[in-house]
């Protein structure tokens, strides 16, 4: 799903998720429809400031609220295990992703140069979760 979500360069691969997913200091969060297809995911690492891996939507699942609660059921966990800000990275031409991330309380903190493989730069945000 990461590759149908995510442009090459930017998209991880089976192993790189495989060994996200596996670590001691990561959860994910799965959504599924009613017929337990899965129709998106969130991986978060935790530590004082949490850190969004991933999150993947399926296309046809889309603007139907899975991401939101993705997000929000994932910052409430990253809260209960005491991170007190999140940090992520976009790529600086998904405009969809920034957006998102703003009307969730998000703000761009950097720029951070050549971030993915393929070259495009990342904006990293963050979010301070005692404030929110």
């Amino acid at each position: 799903m990461d590759q149908d979500c995510f442009a090459p360069g930017i998209a991880y691969s089976k192993q790189e998720l495989k060994t996200y997913i596996r670590s001691k200091s990561t959860f994910t969060l799965v959504g599924v429809d009613a017929k337990d297809s899965i129709r998106g995911f969130i991986v978060a690492h935790v530590s004082q400031i949490g850190h969004i891996i991933t999150i993947d939507v399926a296309q046809e699942a889309r603007r139907s609220g899975l991401g939101s609660l993705l997000l929000l059921s994932a910052e409430r966990r990253l809260r209960e295990g005491g991170s007190h800000a999140i940090g992520l990275e976009t790529a600086v031409d998904n405009v969809t992703a920034l957006a998102f991330y703003k009307r969730h309380g998000y703000h761009v903190v950097r720029t951070w140069p050549r971030y993915y493989s393929n070259g495009v730069d990342a904006l990293v945000l963050r979010k301070d979760l005692d404030r929110a």
